[in-house]
This record gives structure tokens, C-alpha cells and sequence, in this order.
């Protein structure tokens, strides 16, 4: 790191800490009308509408592709408009595209409105969040951003349970509206009385420290085209998307694995458990991320999921192993999400930041929406779910020796990020 940093941590906590209470706001709305909330209204119209379940959570699938691709560019529009206007616009689209998408009276309009929640989602979610954390934190970024995507737990804790009291009370369409509406009115002043108009001066555009970037051994990447041709970039973005297919498949799927031996209540508990440990597990490691070697972290996390993963298949018939193994796998959920920033961070040139996190979201998003389908298939041709799991800990266990296994120059340029 440049010299002109070392005294930045008590300055970014300073001026950064209703940075990160905004963007934990933003993260907490969007992962609980964009993820969590999902699962609430997505049943609701299946039976309401009478459509088939196939043809709603295709409309879903369309939503996180077109997210994905939607990733590559954030990176740029964030230049233009700043980041307070960005997460600003993003909260609005997703919560007008989400009361279309619960409107929707035809089919069509359901693909429609996900085209157009997919683009909210990418302006609110991980990338969004990590650019706008990247310009009031450089030194404590690790910190900073994990506090702010316990967000994303939260929106589980609160925006489901609210949507589905709500939907309840007073049907689907209102509900939802209602609920959207009040959310917006508590968030938009929040996005700008904790994020300024323009970022500190101390910060650049494209990232911390760039003024310091001729002393920067790290690579920087110019644009896309270079970024896929880089082995250094595939060495981060293939093990996390390996493991988060593994995830997603896991937890999109977690209440039909549990519900034959837990039942319906029971089933919820483990929900619960596993969104809690993502928050206390995520929680656990922000004072010392910082300083840790971001590659291993990450391989003991894919390690640690995986060894939830097993509890469950060696004792299923047990109520505590299923609930225990949950727990285990939920410590690693919320610091799989944010470890493949943190290593971008110390890896790559600050100026490059943007551009490598929003590809690296894209590659990820993309490869683990198939996730889902590939549990499904594995318990399929095999008639149990023994098969997903296990499905599940090799792709945690490749991702595990993939990401230990980067080439000299991404060991170099980790080391050089890391001192000083």
C-alpha cells in the first residue's frame, strides 16, 4: 500500500459510517424484494394466477441473467452518475419492476417486469455496494463492506416476514405496493442524507489511492476484453462461482430437503438459523479480514460449508445434526458473498476495481443460477438428495484447492498489496 494510506483508518471511520449504514439499508432492500421475497410472492401468484410454477421461476431465472449481464456496466454508470444517484435510481426501479411483477395479469408481463427488476437488482446489490464502499474505504474496506451486507441477512429477518403479513392483510397486489412504498419513503432520505453527492477527494473515481497507482505493482486491467483473457482474473472469479453454485443450489432447495424430516415448522427454524449464522458468521470475521490473506480465507470458508453439507448427509434422520449442519453452512454463507471483492481489492490496481468486481459478479451470477437445476437434477437420477449434497461439497472442495492454486503472478501481487 502507498504511504499516503497509513494514516487513513481513522479518517475513513470518520467520514464512511453513514456510507455504510445507507448501503446496509440498500442491501437489506434489495435482497428482500429481490431474493428473499421472491420465494413469498412467486407462490402467491402460482396460486392466484393458477400458472404453472415452471412458468413463474423461469421469469425468476430470466431476472438473474439479466441481472448478471447488467453487472458488467455498473461499474461505468457509477462514473457517471455518482453513487448516491445510482443506489437511488436502483431501489426505485426495483420496487416499481416488483409491484409490476405481483400485478402481472399475463405472462408476458411477468418477463417484462423481470427484465426490468433485473436492472434495479444490479444497481443495488453487491457490486453497486462495494464501488460505493470503495470511496470512503480503502484500509478498512473489509470491515466496512461486510457491515454493510449484513444488509442482506436482514432483508430475510424483515422484508419477507413484513411481505408475507402484508400479502395477508391485504392481498397480494396491495400488499406488496404498500410495503415497497413505505420502504421507499424511509430509504430515499436515508441514500442521501448518508451518501454525499460527490465522493471525498481523497478518493478517486475508479477507486482509492489512485494518485499513488505509478507505485502499484498489481495488475490493472483496461477493460473487459483483457479482463477475460486474464488468468489472474479467472484464478478468483471460477472457484466463487463454483462454490456459490454450490450455495445457491443448497439454499434455493433448502426447504425441500428439510421438510420431509423437520415438517413445514420446522423447516422455517432452519431457514432462520441458517440467515442468523450468515449474519454472525459474516459479523465474526469483519474486525480481522483486513489482515488475513484473503485466498485462504476464502478456501476455509469453501471448507467450511462443505463440512455442513456432510453433517447433514451422515445424520439425517437426526432433528439437531440437520439443524447443526445448517447452522455450519449458514457461518460461511454471507463471507463467501463478499470474500471475492476483498480479494479483487488486494490483487488488482485500485483503478481497476470496478471494472474487475462488476465482471467478477457477472461470471459468478451466471454460472450459479444454474446451481438450483443441477441439485434438482443430481436428486432426480438418483432418487435422494444424498446425491445433491455431495454434488454440492465437490464443487466447495474444488473451489477449496482452486482458489490455493494461483499462478506466481497473482501470489506476487498479493504479496504487494499486502504490505506496507
Amino acid at each position: 500500500m502507498a504511504p499516503s494510506s497509513r494514516g487513513a483508518p481513522a479518517d475513513e471511520f470518520r467520514r464512511g459510517w453513514p456510507v455504510v449504514a445507507a448501503c446496509f439499508c440498500v442491501a437489506t432492500f434489495a435482497w428482500g424484494f429481490g431474493f428473499y421475497g421472491k420465494s413469498v410472492y412467486v407462490g402467491v401468484l402460482h396460486d392466484a394466477r393458477g400458472w404453472p410454477l415452471s412458468l413463474i421461476t423461469t421469469a425468476t431465472t430470466i431476472f438473474y441473467f439479466a441481472g448478471g449481464v447488467a453487472l458488467i456496466y455498473v461499474h461505468r454508470v457509477i462514473r457517471t452518475l455518482g453513487p448516491q444517484f445510482l443506489l437511488f435510481l436502483g431501489i426505485v426501479i426495483l420496487g416499481v419492476a416488483t409491484i409490476g411483477f405481483t400485478w402481472s395479469q399475463s405472462p408476458w408481463q411477468l418477463f417484462a417486469w423481470s427484465l426490468l427488476m433485473a436492472v434495479g437488482w444490479a444497481c443495488t446489490t453487491v457490486t453497486a455496494i462495494a464501488i460505493t464502499i470503495s470511496y470512503w474505504f480503502d484500509r478498512r474496506r473489509g470491515f466496512a463492506l461486510k457491515m454493510a451486507l449484513n444488509g442482506a441477512s436482514a432483508g430475510g429477518f424483515t422484508i419477507a416476514p413484513l411481505m408475507a403479513s402484508a400479502i395477508d392483510r391485504f392481498g397480494l397486489e396491495n400488499g406488496v405496493a404498500l410495503l415497497v412504498i413505505a420502504c421507499l419513503v424511509l430509504l430515499v432520505p436515508t441514500i442521501f442524507i448518508g451518501i454525499r453527492r460527490n465522493p471525498p477527494s481523497a478518493v478517486s473515481v475508479v477507486g482509492p489511492e489512485q494518485a499513488s497507482a505509478k507505485h502499484d505493482d498489481r495488475p490493472a486491467l483496461q477493460n473487459e476484453g483483457e479482463a477475460f483473457r486474464s488468468l489472474h482474473f479467472w484464478s478468483i472469479a471460477l472457484p466463487f462461482a463454483l462454490s456459490l453454485t454450490a450455495q445457491v443450489g443448497f439454499i434455493i432447495n433448502q426447504v425441500a430437503l428439510l421438510l420431509p424430516h423437520l415438517g413445514i415448522d420446522g423447516a422455517g427454524i432452519a431457514i432462520a438459523l441458517t440467515a442468523i449464522a450468515a449474519v454472525v458468521g459474516r459479523s465474526a470475521l469483519a474486525p480481522f479480514i483486513d489482515r488475513l490473506n484473503q485466498r485462504r480465507a476464502s478456501s476455509i470458508a469453501f471448507a467450511w460449508q462443505a463440512a455442513g453439507l456432510a453433517v447433514i448427509i451422515i445424520m439425517p434422520d437426526s432433528t439437531a445434526a440437520l439443524y447443526i449442519g445448517c447452522i455450519i453452512v449458514g457461518l460461511s454463507v454471507g463471507n463467501i458473498v463478499s470474500l471475492p471483492i476483498l480479494v479483487i481489492q488486494h490483487e488488482f490496481a485500485p483503478r481497476s476495481f470496478g471494472l474487475v468486481v462488476g465482471l467478477n459478479s457477472t461470471v459468478i451470477t451466471l454460472i450459479s443460477a444454474a446451481g438450483p437445476a443441477l441439485f434438482g437434477l443430481a436428486h432426480d437420477l438418483s432418487g435422494t438428495y444424498a446425491a445433491s449434497l455431495c454434488l454440492c461439497i465437490g464443487l466447495q472442495m474444488a473451489s477449496c484447492l482452486t482458489i490455493l492454486c494461483s499462478p506466481r503472478a497473482v501470489r506476487s501481487s498479493a504479496a504487494v498489496a499486502e504490505t506496507g
